[in-house]
């Protein structure tokens, strides 16, 4: 297969140049689902362009036949963020003009109809109960897609638009219709590969193919998967309080693919493979050996986003003995030695820290010097039964 490639400008800069993503588009022999995927919006988070290029590789081998519906691949899709430097450091996980995190600005359908006293959800769920799946599915789209174009047309008013508004229109104009939204990333420090699930679809995880996964019981709407995925679930909700029960066949997860700053390649491999698997399953793709085997009895530990810890440094030092990344702790265990210096006239100290609960240990800051309130890893507690 070939793929159609789009370029799609995100910002004219004031050198004349122009800021723009590329889409990769494969289309199977025949019309079916769409599959949408992105990496790379926060800058550090490189390891999901490798992801991207190796599906890319191995999808312009295959016949048209064995793809039923689309792929949209996105690499590096935020490229503000991915230039962003400091020193040798990848940033970018902030937009430097508002300081609003890259992943907490996309346009969330539910507030907006709240914001403009519109019909809510609830209201529309009540007009669909004669309708069959498909028919509440399209009804449901469309709604979203015209209120979506409405207030992308704010582009073509001479006042204009903030950056963080051009560009998330832009980016969601691109997944609004699809099926599956799968957005790449990695720790902004270290940690292992993980996914982000949303309730009620759990029984999707295990085609991924990896052992965690943090379950979304809470949300505001804003992250990419969240304004894709919020709106429909709360649909389904509305609908089943009316005796309706629906299930769209519509998921989006965010893929973790361990730390920042480095394109791991045990982490690429999971994730090609993970990515495979999961469009083979969903019948998408035909292919050789996928799904495979081990699909089948595959077990993933969920683990509550409600019930994750940070810690945070009490005081200023240098972190030393911290536990190792993935560690199983329990209430009690010394988590680090923290190294304080003091200008006191005073000896250093070793203060040990302990843990609070029991749990896993899934991300650990970089640097191993913090001030007083910096952030130092963090804790999944509480499993959910698989």
């Amino acid at each position: 297969m070939i793929p159609d490639i789009d370029s799609v400008d995100i910002a004219h800069l004031a050198s004349g140049d122009t800021l723009a993503i590329q889409v990769y588009k494969f289309r199977g022999a025949t019309p079916g689902k769409k599959a949408y995927l992105q990496a790379n919006l926060h800058g550090a988070e490189l390891s999901g362009n490798a992801v991207i290029y190796q599906l890319i590789q191995f999808l312009c081998e295959l016949d048209p036949c064995q793809l039923q519906g689309e792929i949209w691949l996105v690499p590096t899709c935020n490229p503000f963020a991915t230039n962003q430097r400091s020193h040798h450091y990848a940033s970018g996980r902030y937009n430097p003009y508002t300081g609003t995190d890259w992943n907490r600005i996309f346009w969330d359908y539910e507030k907006d109809l709240e914001n403009q006293n519109r019909s809510s959800i609830a209201e529309f769920a009540k007009t669909q109960l004669h309708l069959n799946y498909q028919q509440i599915q399209n009804n449901f789209r469309q709604q979203l897609r015209s209120r979506f174009e409405e207030l992308k047309q704010a582009e073509n008013r001479a006042s204009g638009l903030p950056f963080e508004d051009h560009y998330r229109y832009q980016l969601q104009s691109l997944c609004l219709d699809a099926n599956y939204v799968l957005d790449l990333h990695s720790s902004t420090d270290q940690s292992f590969d993980y996914l982000y699930c949303f309730q009620g679809r759990e029984a999707s995880a295990k085609y991924f193919l990896l052992n965690t996964a943090i379950l979304l019981d809470c949300y505001d709407g804003d992250a990419f998967d969240e304004s894709f995925m919020k709106p429909w679930l709360s649909l389904e909700k509305q609908l089943e309080k009316l005796g309706k029960v629906v299930k769209f066949d519509l998921e989006a997860w965010t893929i973790e693919l361990g730390s920042g700053m480095q394109i791991n390649p045990d982490s690429v491999y999971r994730g090609v493979r993970g990515v495979k698997n999961y469009l083979v399953s969903k019948g998408m793709l035909d292919i050789q050996r996928f799904p495979l085997i081990q699909t089948a009895s595959k077990t993933v530990q969920f683990f509550p986003k409600s019930k994750s810890q940070k810690y945070y440094a009490k005081q200023g030092g240098m972190l030393q003995s911290r536990v190792l990344l993935g560690t199983w702790i329990t209430s009690g265990q010394l988590l680090y030695q923290l190294l304080v210096f003091n200008r006191e006239g005073c000896l250093p100290q070793l203060v040990d820290v302990h843990s609070e609960d029991s749990g896993l240990v899934y991300d650990l800051s970089s640097n191993a010097s913090v001030n007083q309130g910096e952030y130092i890893l963090e804790v999944l507690t509480q499993p959910n039964p698989a």
